[in-house]
């Protein structure tokens, strides 16, 4: 039987609710295969792809071109996960415009439900123009790895009460 697919409402009303939203990350058929028939509400097709699979020391050199295919080979096996692609390093950063066309090259030729990108209030127009475009943004704060070369490392942001509230703002 083939469950029906999750819409970022969906996700919402189980916030909304107090229930565990499941999300995993996928890179390639098989795992979509498998965490879609597990029944999890959503993968994250993430730039980590190029640490994970590809043997790179960060996140930064992925391509859009690598994230639409690995985005579109995880979206092949998914009948009902939302899946979200991330958007990797300078996609969105540079110009609002450029980062409208990329998110939209995401989904259009990825097949994505959505984007990721990372960032706090500083992408909030970024975030609002991508939005009004029609596409679903999932933010991602804390441990950002594209910032890996301008924080020293992979640091975890937010573990003292005064960076955790920069990060809710």
């Amino acid at each position: 039987m083939e469950r029906k697919k999750i819409a970022p409402q969906d996700l919402l009303v189980k916030k909304q609710q107090g229930k565990k939203i499941v999300r995993v990350i996928c890179y390639d058929y098989p795992m979509g295969l498998l965490a879609d028939r597990a029944g999890v509400d959503s993968i994250l097709v993430g730039d980590s792809v190029g640490m994970v699979v590809g043997g790179m020391t960060s996140t930064v050199p992925v391509t859009m071109e690598e994230m639409i295919y690995h985005c579109r080979i995880v979206m092949r096996a998914v009948k009902g996960a939302l899946v979200v692609g991330d958007l990797p390093f300078l996609s969105y950063q540079t110009d609002i415009r450029e980062a409208i066309l990329n998110a939209g090259l995401l989904m259009k030729n990825g097949g994505v439900d959505g984007v990721k990108l990372e960032g706090g209030k500083e992408f909030a127009p970024t975030v609002k123009a991508i939005t009004d475009a029609g596409i679903p943004v999932m933010g991602h704060i804390g441990l950002t790895p594209q910032t890996v070369s301008k924080l020293g490392g992979f640091k975890v942001q937010g573990t003292d009460t005064a960076t955790a509230r920069k990060l809710i703002e």
